[in-house]
């Protein structure tokens, strides 16, 4: 049994004692938290909070505690039942909540779950706001409503086909070119909300042709809901047999997208975020920003116009956003497949993403296969350094930037987020794990073998 505490919530397995898992104790403990810390920034006001879930087995059970515990908080509750992570952002902005709490494990297996805290912009939490949060669970400096300031619960089922309705609004989304291009799509949601909300996406984006896998969100997934490759063989083959133009994968929250080529080959996880800016980049250009460890491949495609610039962040949704609005980006996001585009809002959207390509797609006139070799070919390569658990990481990582700061050949050592290390043909991305005795080292470059080799180079430092 597992229970992680971080900055942006709560995430742990289904059962077990308390403390070790995410049992009922555990969410009443946080959601308390959460309540209390809310109310101490809101002081004298009533509190409105979102709360949206995802589908997997344990998420009624979850949604139930939450709702009623912050009822008991005093705090009134807009209920959106089955929904995706985008889908409860967009609440808390247009329900004008003072928050919100998104029930969902995202890509873990269906024995987990998690609560992830938004605020009342819908974005997740500060580092500062989330040790807060979990300083409280841990103090139970909890103060619960009398009788009658209970929360009261109104309940909205309809967010998804408002969230819908938003993205098919953007100036960027062209329904009359998707119609047009007359394309038939195949989607594997993962027996998830991806389900609800992509096909009746598709549908209203003109998309006529829909092969649905893996739609009905019973929680019960089909495989590993993670979306990459080696999950993915069953949307693969049903492209290749159904002769579509695209698959669409997304995880069970729906705020990551993977595609997948006409030819059953995936499009790359990577790609969806740099293919999508290009687009933007087209007809609102300006600056872009992913994490340390995404593609260089969005640096070189934001280079391609004039006066625009690509920033990197640390690693964590809420670090990209925040140096997006500190550089004014006009689309950014993660290079697990997470698009997030700010005409609509500050988070992770594969609702978005969908539209956006395939607005893209269509106004190309080219197959999904071709579109993705106008765009620079890098290969991700992912390692591990296993250390003794005696050994200082941090002063172990301090004194490989120190190593290769000014070395020849090397452009630039980033120490943001553990040490980055920029060559000119690739580069190398060296974190610590915060949960046991490792280093995780990413490198990127034109092929396997070179990316290989820059790891092992750095590896061999270690």
């Amino acid at each position: 049994m597992s229970l992680i505490k971080s900055i942006s919530g709560i995430r742990g397995t289904i059962g077990g004692p308390a403390g070790e898992g995410l049992t009922p104790l555990d969410v009443v403990k946080f959601t308390s938290a959460f309540a209390t810390f809310l109310k101490g920034a809101n002081p004298g006001r009533r509190l409105r909070l979102a709360v949206g879930r995802d589908a997997r087995l344990s998420g009624a059970m979850v949604d139930r505690l939450v709702v009623g515990t912050l009822q008991g908080m005093g705090v009134d509750v807009l209920e959106t039942g089955l929904s995706t992570t985008p889908t409860t952002e967009m609440t808390v902005i247009d329900g004008h909540c003072d928050g919100g709490i998104i029930i969902t494990a995202s890509h873990n297996p269906k024995h987990w779950n998690a609560l992830k805290l938004l605020n009342n912009k819908g974005e997740f939490i500060s580092d500062a706001e989330g040790k807060e949060v979990l300083r409280l669970a841990e103090s139970g400096e909890v103060n619960y409503a009398e009788v009658d300031d209970l929360g009261q619960v109104t309940v909205e089922e309809d967010w998804i086909d408002r969230h819908i309705e938003r993205v098919l609004g953007l100036e960027l989304v062209d329904v009359e070119a998707i119609k047009k291009a007359n394309f038939k799509v195949a989607v594997d949601a993962v027996n998830s909300t991806g389900g609800l909300a992509i096909p009746r996406l598709l549908r209203r984006l003109g998309v006529e042709q829909v092969v649905e896998l893996n739609c009905e969100p019973t929680g019960h997934f089909a495989h590993n809901p993670e979306p990459i490759p080696q999950n993915l063989t069953q949307i693969s083959d049903c492209v290749r047999q159904n002769h579509c133009d695209l698959g669409i994968v997304v995880d069970p929250d729906v705020d990551r997208l993977a595609l997948v080529c006409e030819t059953g080959e995936m499009f790359g996880e990577e790609y969806t975020l740099v293919s999508v800016a290009d687009y933007v980049l087209q007809h609102t250009p300006g600056n872009t920003v992913s994490n340390l460890s995404s593609s260089r491949a969005l640096r070189d495609v934001t280079r391609r116009y004039a006066g625009c610039q690509y920033n990197a962040a640390a690693v964590g949704e809420v670090n990209v956003t925040t140096l997006m609005r500190q550089t004014g980006a006009v689309i950014g996001g993660e290079g697990n497949g997470g698009v997030i585009y700010p005409a609509l809002h500050y988070g992770r959207d594969a609702l978005v993403g969908v539209a956006l390509f395939l607005t893209l797609l269509a106004k190309r006139g080219m197959k999904v296969s071709e579109l993705r070799k106008t765009y620079p070919e890098y290969i991700i390569s992912k390692n591990r350094k296993d250390l003794t658990p005696d050994m200082d990481v941090d002063a172990l990582l301090a004194k490989v930037a120190k190593l290769y700061n000014g070395m020849a050949g090397v452009e630039k050592v980033t120490t943001i987020d553990g040490v980055k290390i920029d060559f000119a043909d690739g580069w190398v991305h060296l974190r610590k794990s915060n949960t046991e005795p490792i280093i995780r080292i990413y490198s990127e470059a034109a092929n396997e073998t070179r990316a290989n080799e820059l790891a092992l180079q750095v590896m061999k430092e270690i």
